[in-house]
């Protein structure tokens, strides 16, 4: 007995341990869902929108088509072209609608992208007389040639019907009714015989047409009648109703049996007529464009209704004249005439415009034709701001040089004082060949010397003048300038025309704003690092860093997007993609080394005041963490003795997480402030994002059932107190940043902290 005793003396007691009951994974599933599907819902809403703004883009100026319904050429949305109207496409064009091709000067259709293999589905669109109709690819692809009218849309297969001859139509409006006129030095207009004087200006608004008795109005005023097309082709049309009388009726005694429309390569429209003159027999071939191209198919000039030979006085007053008008910044014209002997071209000519068989040199100068075309009254403000911005800004235009340089001057893209090399050659009295291009800031570039250089000297020009004006310049050219300014890394602005659709290649690097998001990683990866090395309890759990970034976070990083714009955003330079990243090491510093610190501080400062009013001093943590987390372990002694269970210390524990999950809203606060501007101060408080957080964070503390769905624990209303200094901290550190950088700009505090 006393053997059997001694034996069950010396094992050690039996220790029956019964584990805790883990928390329902039910809870967390059922957050986790919600949270998927809550964050869904706002990808979806984000998306939405998105496509909505696009459609708008889209409906902000609408598709439009120019159609010929019961004998009246009209403008309307392309949506309302119905079957039966004749619908003319020019060069730049989208198909409107699915048409038959009825006539066609010199039509080509870009077909619509298909997969790599595939065949197209038409053959190439090759129209000759007779023309026959031919389907064109459906409604959408871009027409590369010039006008040419169809009748939309027809069914069937392809039929020879009637080909109409397309007139030209109404132009859009007059900007203003000046215009300028010059003709072998005596000013008068084409269709008016000669008058005196130099000029001859016309003041539309105040003239109108009236029949049918005193006061009785019959037709609108010219400069006020709606008109579709051009610009210039609507100045001419006004001009010539107020000077000579209806057009209208000057077409239909004077019917067009053929026409070359404009182009970028010929500079030039013609076209053939029949004269009203029912015993003249000719035809009449009329020609207007580039006034250097006019001027070098003439080998006569009209002066006093009589032809004389072009001399080179007469060149030389021709260049005074072009040299007085572009230099105004107006847009000149050309025009010329010439009457085709009939024993060449007798009555029924066959016209051929494609493969043309008719003379187009020696023609008769007939005079110039400037008007105003000034560019919108906005633009000098926006080059000025590009300019303190830092972006260089280039003119790209199909106006002459001269015209071009004065505009350029009229709009700030040409400073004062900067001179080209053109300039310094007449301010010293030397020949262009003697100037060095480098010594001119500016430099204006004409389209045919453009041809004729390398992507080297291309380069060259955009690196070493800070304004360039390049005139004359077709699309092909545009491109190629858009592709040298890609490779400087920088795009474009056009300051008078709206961008062709041969710019969309063009790069475009846009930075976004900084959000209250990127400056949280600091905060959340400091306590692992610290649970991990020093080997302290957990001080912020998994799922109230979920809380962070998908609760509190997510409203104010929204509403950041619907913040204005900075005041003095046109005044920064802009990103440089090659060396500014948007991740780069300031961002990550003052992220991680700086504002995310002191966020990380505040969330700490509450974890060690939980802890240590619980009886765990910060100096006991290092090195507990192995028995805190040790189920077995219900006996833990704190600082001052006491024996806590493991449920008790994850209570605590828990707690810790809440405490520190507030802190981090409670820092926030600031670093949703300082995070709207980068440079100025704040301006206003986004309440919205901060309530919204502030009542996120109380909801999840106090909300009964927290402690057991998501382990958040109430806190005392003191606790919330703990981060206050160092989310005041957080905001007068940022100002004072800022303060520097506006005292300072470009300084040591820039370049190491503005990210």
């Amino acid at each position: 007995m006393g053997e059997g005793w001694g034996a069950a003396w010396r094992l050690p007691p039996p220790r029956v341990l019964t584990p805790p009951p883990r928390p329902p994974q039910l809870y967390l599933g059922i957050v986790l869902a919600a949270v998927v599907i809550i964050t869904g819902c706002f990808s979806y809403y984000q998306e939405a929108k998105s496509s909505k703004i696009m459609e708008s883009f889209k409906n902000m100026v609408p598709q439009q088509a120019l159609v010929i319904r019961e004998g009246e050429k009209m403008q309307l949305n392309a949506e309302e072209v119905v079957v039966g109207d004749l619908v003319e496409v020019k060069g730049g064009d989208r198909v409107p609608a699915d048409l038959r091709i009825i006539s066609a000067h010199g039509c080509k259709v870009r077909p619509p992208r298909r997969p790599p293999g595939a065949r197209p589905p038409h053959p190439p669109l090759r129209l000759r007389p007779p023309q026959c109709s031919a389907p064109i690819p459906r409604s959408g692809p871009p027409v590369l040639g010039p006008p040419s009218p169809a009748p939309a849309p027809v069914l069937g297969p392809p039929t020879c019907v009637p080909a109409p001859i397309p007139r030209s139509g109404p132009q859009p409006p007059l900007q203003t009714p000046k215009l300028g006129m010059w003709g072998g030095g005596s000013g008068y207009p084409v269709t008016n015989p000669p008058r005196s004087g130099t000029w001859l200006v016309l003041p539309g608004a105040e003239l109108g047409m009236w029949g049918g008795g005193p006061g009785t109005p019959l037709l609108t005023p010219p400069p006020q009648r709606d008109v579709a097309g051009d610009a210039s082709e609507s100045a001419l049309l006004k001009c010539i109703e107020l000077s000579s009388g209806s057009v209208k009726l000057m077409r239909e005694k004077n019917k067009k049996v053929a026409e070359i429309p404009f182009n970028s390569t010929n500079k030039y429209q013609l076209s053939i007529h029949e004269t009203e003159d029912p015993n003249d027999n000719r035809y009449l071939l009329v020609m207007k464009g580039a006034p250097e191209r006019i001027l070098d198919r003439c080998s006569t000039i009209l002066l006093q209704g009589k032809e004389q030979p072009l001399d080179e006085e007469l060149k030389e007053a021709f260049q005074n004249a072009y040299l007085e008008l572009g230099g105004l910044g107006e847009r000149v014209l050309g025009f010329c005439h010439f009457y085709m002997p009939e024993e060449q071209y007798p009555k029924g000519f066959a016209f051929d415009c494609d493969d043309v068989n008719f003379t187009t040199e020696n023609l008769c100068f007939v005079g110039l034709m400037s008007m105003i075309d000034p560019p919108r009254a906005a633009v000098p403000d926006a080059v000025g701001k590009c300019r303190s911005a830092g972006i260089k800004v280039i003119m790209v235009t199909g106006d002459h040089p001269i015209t071009a340089k004065a505009i350029a001057k009229g709009v700030g893209i040409i400073s004062e004082g900067n001179e080209t090399v053109e300039d310094i050659a007449a301010r010293l009295n030397i020949p262009v060949s003697q100037v060095n291009p480098r010594d001119a800031k500016a430099c204006v570039i004409h389209g045919t010397d453009l041809k004729d250089m390398s992507t080297e000297q291309i380069d060259e020009i955009l690196q070493n003048h800070t304004e360039i004006v390049f005139a004359r310049t077709s699309p092909q050219q545009k491109l190629i300038i858009v592709e040298g300014c890609q490779r400087q890394v920088r795009v474009p602005p056009t300051p008078r025309d709206s961008p062709p659709p041969i710019l969309a290649p063009a790069l475009t690097h846009v930075c976004p704003p900084q959000g209250a998001i990127v400056a949280v990683t600091g905060d959340g990866i400091t306590p692992f690092l610290l649970f991990i090395m020093a080997n302290i309890p957990l001080p912020l759990g998994t799922i109230t860093i979920l809380c962070i970034d998908l609760g509190t976070d997510m409203v104010p990083a929204i509403s950041l997007a619907y913040e204005a714009a900075e005041s003095d955003i046109m005044k920064r330079q802009p990103r440089n993609p090659r060396t500014d990243k948007l991740v780069n090491e300031r961002l990550i510093s003052m992220a991680y080394g700086q504002i995310g610190m002191i966020q990380a501080l505040g969330g700490f400062f509450a974890y060690f005041v939980i802890l240590a009013e619980n009886g765990f001093l910060p100096s006991g943590l290092v090195g507990i963490r192995l028995n805190w987390d040790d189920r077995t372990v219900n006996d833990l002694e704190d600082s001052y003795g006491q024996q806590w269970t493991y449920e008790q210390r994850k209570v605590v524990e828990f707690t810790c997480h809440t405490s520190f999950f507030v802190s981090i809203v409670v820092v926030q606060w600031a670093d949703l402030i300082i995070c709207k501007t980068r440079r100025n101060s704040v301006n206003k408080i986004l309440i919205f994002g901060l309530f919204e957080e502030t009542a996120l964070a109380a909801f999840l503390s106090y909300c009964p059932g927290m402690d057991v769905a998501l382990r958040m624990y109430p806190l005392k209303p003191s606790w919330w107190f703990c981060a206050f200094p160092y989310s005041f901290l957080i905001f007068v550190y940022d100002e004072i940043r800022k303060l520097i950088l506006r005292r300072n700009p470009g300084g040591w505090v820039e370049k190491e902290t503005y990210y």
